[in-house]
């Protein structure tokens, strides 16, 4: 499943530069899939979050195919990084979506 940020973020940005999909705005910042991908649609997005840090669902592959675990929840000094439930989805489709953002 992907991940999500929780309130308790601090705003420090260490999640950020960590995500292999650039999955991961700053607040109040509008995203787009062709954003760190080979995807060429480059329309953009309203921010999901204007006060925190927040993850892009479709983007975010829980790190799978580059790490061994997601690298913004290791990264986190606050532990706010945590894996969203309205997000289901398996090793497979967490992979076939790295292959599609990253063909």
């Amino acid at each position: 499943m992907a991940l999500k940020i929780t309130e308790e973020c601090i705003n420090c940005g260490a999640c950020e530069p960590e995500c292999p999909n650039n999955a991961i705005y700053e607040g109040g910042v509008e995203w787009a899939m062709s954003d760190g991908t080979s995807v060429t649609d480059d329309t953009k997005h309203e921010p999901i979050s204007v006060d925190i840090y927040y993850i892009v669902a479709d983007k975010c592959t829980e790190c799978q195919g580059f790490h061994e675990e997601p690298q913004c929840a290791s990264v986190c000094p606050v532990d706010c990084c945590v894996p969203d439930e309205a997000f289901q989805e398996t090793v497979e489709e967490l992979l076939a979506k790295k292959d599609k953002l990253h063909a």
